[in-house]
């Protein structure tokens, strides 16, 4: 893991690098994530290189002081540019509350993206009170839900599932329902006529979280949005369904680039 230090703290992220001469990917995990929701997206790096962060409190990154909500968002936004100025990524590829954040940095940063891969979320990302709840008060309880089919994932691997249980309980409660909270107060519905990138929205078929009609939105609502949608697979679609997942960003990339 490399780490650049920005606003008083290291934020540490992953390189994969093949020779591919395209333009650096920077991912960005959702909720409870680290840089290794995306270890099957290192296969693009044949042909660009491929970058994965660890957001504040998130894998091995430096916390942050920051109350849920607008202020968690921006401090995230605040690693990924660090990230990206340090690699020269320029293309965004956003995770559930990744996507918030891609979005964030989108509207409201003098950073500009050369383009957006928005999956599994949405332009509004309202929680579930019950989940909201079990993250303050039944831990054990809201891991097991995000576990429950077609939420983090549709039909994986037992393996995939476990692994994914320990990753959520390696980022511990606090940071978890910060992340969901942030999730809930993100709602940029009436703003994604200023995104002004090309942006691609990948949506798992069976995504019971930030299900299809959330794409739908976001690819009729923003300016200029293609849709793809992961079959066999729910909120995760990277690591449930890789190879269809990397096809579509493949393809969304190839546009960018021939559009260039």
């Amino acid at each position: 893991m490399r780490t650049v230090s920005h606003q008083g703290r290291e934020t540490a992220y992953e390189r994969h690098d093949r020779g591919g001469d395209g333009e650096p990917l920077l991912c960005v995990h959702g909720s409870g994530g680290s840089h290794a929701v995306w270890k099957s997206q290192a296969r693009l790096a044949d042909e660009r290189p491929v970058v994965a962060v660890d957001l504040s409190g998130h894998g091995v990154s430096e916390d942050v002081d920051a109350e849920a909500g607008f202020g968690a968002l921006s401090a995230y936004a605040d690693d990924v540019i660090a990230v990206a100025e340090e690699t020269g990524a320029r293309v965004l590829v956003g995770s559930s509350l990744g996507g918030a954040v891609a979005l964030h940095i989108a509207l409201y940063r003098e950073f500009e993206p050369d383009g957006l891969v928005l999956a599994g979320t949405g332009a509004r990302l309202a929680v579930l009170d019950d989940l909201l709840a079990w993250l303050a008060e039944d831990f054990d309880r809201a891991v097991e839900f995000l576990h429950e089919p077609g939420h983090l994932f549709y039909d994986a691997d037992d393996r995939l599932v476990e692994l994914s249980r320990e990753a959520v309980y390696d980022c511990g409660r606090a940071v978890v329902e910060r992340d969901f909270r942030t999730c809930h107060a993100f709602d940029v519905r009436d703003e994604l006529d200023g995104v002004s990138v090309p942006a691609l929205a990948v949506v798992g078929e069976h995504d019971r979280l930030t299900p299809p009609r959330y794409h739908e939105y976001l690819h009729e609502e923003l300016p200029d949005c293609g849709l793809a949608t992961v079959e066999d697979a729910a909120h995760l679609a990277m690591l449930e369904r890789p190879g269809a997942f990397n096809e579509a960003v493949s393809a969304f990339l190839d546009g960018l680039g021939a559009a260039q």
